[in-house]
């Protein structure tokens, strides 16, 4: 996947400039809507897997200086499939993620070069309340992770005022909180709150962005390492077993 990213961004640089104006950064409010298939997976455990619907926002400012800054934030549903101790379907699950964002354009010839680094929440919540097709009994959890984007975007000029730009970033995993509401399997266990320090995630997107509209097929991936240990109450030690996640869509997104 990185390697496909990376060839497409290479072969930005050998499509020729139809614009006047090299492609910089636009200042102003976006707002889009998301489709995603969506995958969860504690390997040899279980997994959730499902496709979800989602809405996204954001707005940038642009100094003369050619700097940035952009906060842009998102939240998406979906009911996904549980297997694991038996099966589960139609499982609720939100996601929203906010982000915190600061860059400049560089400009080489007709393409702009834009590094940029932030931070970043990303909250889950999947509602797994019910009995499962074995008889096992499920339980809310929640993820919490802190992250600092690392990212570079290419913005190369197309014909009618179109831009392509790739985007390629790294995702650096700062800390993790998992809760797990194990007190609604009425099995008379404590909720458990397990730190997670260790993981990394990473994203990549191709952006058409067009004077009002942007359209963008993209893939974000995270892995986690497992976490520490918590007691739950008669004599039950509990921990959030390493995992990964991917979720891959496209968004559509209007320019005001």
């Amino acid at each position: 996947m990185r390697a496909g990213a990376w060839a497409v961004a290479m072969a930005c640089v050998a499509l020729p400039a139809w614009a006047e104006e090299s492609p910089a950064t636009r200042s102003g409010w976006e707002a889009g809507v998301q489709l995603s298939r969506y995958h969860y997976e504690e390997p040899g455990t279980m997994w959730l897997e499902g496709s979800r619907f989602g809405a996204s926002g954001a707005y940038t400012a642009v100094t003369p200086r050619r700097t940035f800054a952009r906060a842009e934030g998102r939240i998406s549903y979906g009911k996904l499939d549980y297997q694991g101790s038996g099966v589960l379907t139609n499982v609720p699950d939100y996601l929203v993620d906010v982000r915190l964002l600061a860059g400049r354009d560089y400009v080489v010839g007709s393409l702009v070069w834009s590094p940029y680094a932030g931070g970043g929440y990303r909250y889950l919540f999947n509602d797994l309340r019910g009995v499962t097709s074995t008889g096992a009994i499920g339980y809310r959890r929640e993820s919490n992770y802190f992250y600092l984007p690392l990212g570079v975007t290419l913005r190369t000029p197309l014909r009618g005022g179109w831009v392509l730009a790739p985007q390629l970033e790294y995702d650096v995993f700062v800390r993790g909180v998992q809760r797990s509401y194990l007190s609604d399997t009425g099995l008379g266990l404590g909720d458990a709150s397990n730190q997670q320090d260790s993981g990394y995630g990473y994203r990549v997107q191709v952006m058409f962005e067009g004077p009002r509209w942007t359209i963008s097929p993209w893939m974000h991936y995270w892995k986690v390492r497992d976490s520490d240990l918590q007691p739950v109450g008669l004599g039950v030690v509990v921990y959030e077993p390493e995992n990964w996640t991917r979720e891959a869509g496209i968004e559509l997104r209007f320019r005001f």
